[in-house]
């Protein structure tokens, strides 16, 4: 079985719980005008198989014996035979297992394969987040831990509606309903110029610590009152 792959990053410590070392695959089946990885759009980059995959993350497993192996992109679970087979081999391997996905392909068998799952949000070009909600209760239903992620973009979603939508959502599934809003940045430009790609938020302001602790507050503030 083999994978299209972009990368493997060793070192991060914001993917999963722990020390993580991060594959990002290669391929997505969204567009988001933010993307800060547009070289994982498409499927293309290294083939690699399994197997070839898992002894080299071996190899960083002293490294992080307290955290594991995330797999992110692009959209991991694009590539389901792929990752079922990686991802068991990882975790018969006594590595944790932990997937960043973007909540639009619900699938019991890739959710079942991962020990926690990171879901990023996507709320910046539609009002509709009925897509999540089949998605976060296949996950509750097999017990797995999730963290949600938002990438909070100026005058795009953060509005106290849309942060009140979000905090609706996840009460009507979480006992503790949490984000973690991330910075839109445009560190990534000079990714889509070297790929000869417009940056679609290129004209838009970044967002900064003020807008972040104003998302916070909101969010709690809403979920207090559901």
């Amino acid at each position: 079985m083999t994978g299209y792959i972009d990368s493997v990053y060793c070192g991060s410590g914001v993917d999963g719980q722990g020390l993580r070392c991060v594959v990002f695959f290669s391929g997505c089946n969204l567009r988001c005008p933010f993307c800060h990885n547009p070289e994982t759009l498409f499927k293309a980059g290294e083939t690699t198989e399994a197997d070839a995959l898992l002894q080299k993350l071996k190899r960083y497993k002293p490294y992080f014996r307290r955290g594991g192996v995330t797999l992110s992109g692009g959209e991991p679970f694009l590539q389901a035979d792929f990752f079922l087979e990686l991802a068991g081999k990882l975790r018969a391997a006594g590595i944790r297992v932990c997937a960043e996905t973007n909540g639009h392909i619900c699938d019991e068998r890739l959710i079942a394969a991962c020990d926690e799952i990171i879901c990023d949000v996507k709320n910046q070009q539609s009002d509709d987040l009925s897509v999540y909600e089949k998605f976060f209760s296949m996950c509750l239903r097999q017990g797995k831990a999730v963290r949600v992620t938002n990438v909070l973009v100026p005058e795009k979603n953060d509005s106290e509606d849309r942060i009140a939508s979000l905090a609706r959502l996840l009460s009507s599934f979480f006992s503790s309903p949490a984000v973690r809003f991330l910075p839109f940045r445009k560190l990534c430009e000079e990714k889509y110029s070297a790929l000869g790609m417009p940056f679609p938020y290129a004209s838009v302001r970044e967002a900064d610590e003020t807008d972040i602790d104003r998302a916070v507050h909101i969010f709690k503030e809403k979920v207090q009152k559901i």
